[in-house]
């Protein structure tokens, strides 16, 4: 099967970071979807094309370390508040007033980072996976030992990624596992250290002001993810409403369902009235 042909990759400069991102489709009503940890924007391929058919405008963005994002070897440069901040700063380069933000793992948590810093620049939020408190141990289990790794052998992972760039592009769920291997070791190793001793997600307290809608997929038997941070997560938001996936396969195998559920979430709130600016600058103050 080959690789699906992407729209161009654009990128732009914000405070000395260059973040890239993909534009699928046109219109007013503008989703920017953020990726997991390690990975990419490809790994939407699937579901932004989906959306961009159904009428919206479709940014998929590789955060700072990520795709075709600038490789920043330094661990303080790698937070999730950074990573928020540069979402905002992406609609301030498209010229977008406001957009729906949402992500997987990662991006779910970096999508939670933008509402809260500024909130009156994000419609609605998509979370797929948030990893928050009840989380962080299995993430701690993965990703510590995962970040020694790469410290001990980094020659040994910069001779593997060399080769698995060589390995052509097929289906999006065999790249998204190679695209961990093709990454440059020094980089992930930043990357882990950095999310490791920052901040995984805003504060609860903070959580529970956020008055966006937002549409909340968990997934059972994830230890990284597990159902009870995506459970409270849909429970402490204003607006919080929880999907329930079969498991973390079902969006990449059998995407019907829950590309039917993202699709009228979206309609509704693009249809909804904007709630009055003061009220979110105040959700966020």
């Amino acid at each position: 099967m080959s690789s699906p042909v992407l729209p161009p990759s654009s990128s732009f400069t914000h405070a000395g970071r260059t973040i890239a991102y993909r534009a699928y489709g046109e219109g007013a009503r503008t989703v920017v979807l953020t990726h997991g940890l390690l990975m990419d924007s490809r790994m939407y391929t699937a579901l932004a094309p989906t959306l961009a058919a159904r009428g919206f405008r479709v940014i998929t963005v590789d955060m700072l370390g990520h795709g075709e994002s600038g490789r920043v070897t330094d661990m303080t440069a790698h937070s999730m508040p950074a990573y928020g901040a540069d979402v905002i700063a992406l609609l301030d380069h498209l010229g977008v007033p406001q957009a729906v933000v949402g992500g997987t793992s990662l991006g779910a948590n970096v999508a939670l980072e933008a509402a809260a810093a500024a909130p009156d620049r994000v419609r609605a939020l998509f979370l797929e996976m948030p990893v928050l408190e009840n989380g962080l141990a299995g993430a701690a289990a993965l990703f510590v030992p995962l970040a020694l790794a790469l410290r001990i052998s980094q020659r040994t992972m910069q001779v593997v990624a060399s080769i698995a760039r060589r390995i052509p592009r097929t289906h999006f769920l065999v790249d998204v596992v190679l695209d961990f291997a093709r990454r440059d070791p020094a980089t992930s190793l930043a990357i882990l250290d950095g999310l490791t001793f920052g901040r995984t997600a805003p504060p609860a307290d903070q959580r529970r002001k956020l008055p966006h809608p937002a549409l909340v997929v968990g997934h059972p038997r994830d230890p990284i993810h597990p159902f009870s941070d995506a459970e409270g997560t849909a429970r402490e938001l204003v607006r919080g409403r929880l999907v329930s996936a079969s498991s973390m396969y079902e969006w990449r195998l059998r995407p019907a369902r829950l590309d039917t559920e993202l699709i009228e979430f979206l309609r509704e709130v693009w249809t909804e009235p904007q709630p009055v600016a003061g009220v979110l600058a105040a959700a966020g103050a």
